[in-house]
């Protein structure tokens, strides 16, 4: 079963060397990359920051992690994005059916998975519906990374937006 899924990835990687944006790799392997955004987003497969928004290699700084949840590794990611690669846009995704914010608001949660649960909750305090939830999820990522780079000379006049994504219908509603 496992080598079949390690072929899966190896002939995907073999298309994507075939067809993916030659000139674009190379320019960017040469010139280095230069993304307009920062996007912080959940790890679930079903949010492609570069898909939603029609990005190509180069354009977006994507910091994923379960939850959209935020602790010193991805405020670090967004420090080095905004000040080192000069992103002036910030973007909190959250999504809809997020199986993080279930299992905050559920309470079935346990090893690791506990750590970004307890944060989710004291993100979204008492709100039980999910997409609720979610939308103040984001909103507390949104206050947080604004809260910690305020007086940051190189990113305290960063643009940072709340957004989220509708696996459903594929939209994204900014908050």
């Amino acid at each position: 079963m496992v080598s079949s899924l390690i072929k899966k990835l190896i002939n995907g990687n073999k298309d994507f060397q075939k067809n993916g944006n030659i000139a674009i790799r190379l320019k960017t392997a040469s010139e280095g990359q230069h993304p307009y955004a920062i996007v912080i987003c959940c790890s679930d497969s079903r949010v492609i920051p570069e898909k939603l928004f029609s990005a190509e290699i180069g354009d977006l700084f994507v910091i994923r992690v379960a939850g959209n949840v935020l602790d010193n590794h991805q405020l670090g990611s967004i420090e080095y994005a905004a000040a080192h690669l000069g992103c002036k846009l910030i973007i909190m995704l959250g999504h809809t059916g997020c199986g993080a914010v279930s299992a905050a608001l559920s309470g079935h949660a346990d090893g690791f998975i506990a750590y970004i649960t307890e944060d989710i909750l004291e993100a979204v305090g008492d709100e039980k519906d999910p997409d609720k939830a979610c939308k103040l999820n984001v909103i507390d990522g949104v206050n947080r990374i604004k809260k910690e780079f305020a007086l940051h000379p190189e990113i305290s006049n960063v643009d940072v937006r709340g957004a989220i994504y509708n696996i459903e219908s594929g939209t994204v509603e900014w908050l």
